[in-house]
């Protein structure tokens, strides 16, 4: 029996660097959800996903220090998206892999890391995105680009791309060859559930 392919380590970046427009302009991240902020609450189910953590912020930085973990800004005035805050993790690490996770959605797979890493190395990818069916459009699948498991290697195609003045997410992954990853498990869709507005959040939170 041949032995498994071990598996990289991976840096991991909760993506907090929003301007928050449909919160009023809060910080997203910030926002309490049972009992801790969005940001935190991602850091925690992150962690044990991964050999090392950064949070990707723009605001309030001493209050996001205080998590921890390294806080990197995407030194960008017109808040370029979570490419941006891609770049500026990709900025910070050494190591071949990072994994993003936006701060705003709270139940995110705790095998996120371990499943998109599988299917990269089985696939020789440099890029993988989950993606789940489309409640929207039946048979169809819809991609979670800012789930992102990526090769550092890509930081310079990512700087030109934004230097581009291009946002999109998927337009990028698409042009690195990205690997979809079916996320079909029963609980899959509702992992991947977002919240936008704090009555979304306070629902959720009360959900509990």
């Amino acid at each position: 029996m041949s032995a498994a392919t071990p598996t990289p380590p991976i840096t991991g970046a909760v993506l907090a660097g929003g301007m928050g427009r449909r919160m009023g302009g809060l910080d997203k991240g910030l926002q309490p959800y049972r009992g801790r902020p969005l940001a935190l609450n991602a850091l925690a189910r992150l962690r044990p996903q991964v050999a090392q953590c950064v949070v990707s912020a723009n605001r309030h930085l001493a209050r996001y220090a205080e998590f921890g973990v390294p806080v990197v800004t995407d030194g960008r005035a017109d808040f370029a998206g979570p490419l941006a805050g891609l770049l500026a993790a990709m900025v910070r690490t050494d190591g071949d892999w990072l994994l993003t996770v936006p701060c705003d959605v709270p139940a995110f797979p705790l095998d996120l890391g371990a499943r998109l890493m599988q299917a990269t190395q089985a696939a020789g990818a440099t890029l993988a995105v989950p993606v789940i069916a489309d409640p929207d459009h039946p048979g169809a699948l819809r991609p979670q680009p800012v789930f992102c498991l990526a090769r550092t290697s890509l930081r310079p195609s990512l700087d030109a791309w934004l230097a581009a003045g291009e946002r999109r997410v998927m337009g990028w992954a698409r042009q690195q060859g990205v690997l979809l990853v079916p996320f079909d498990r029963p609980e899959d869709a509702a992992a991947f559930a977002n919240v936008n507005t704090l009555e979304e959040l306070a629902n959720l939170d009360s959900s509990a």
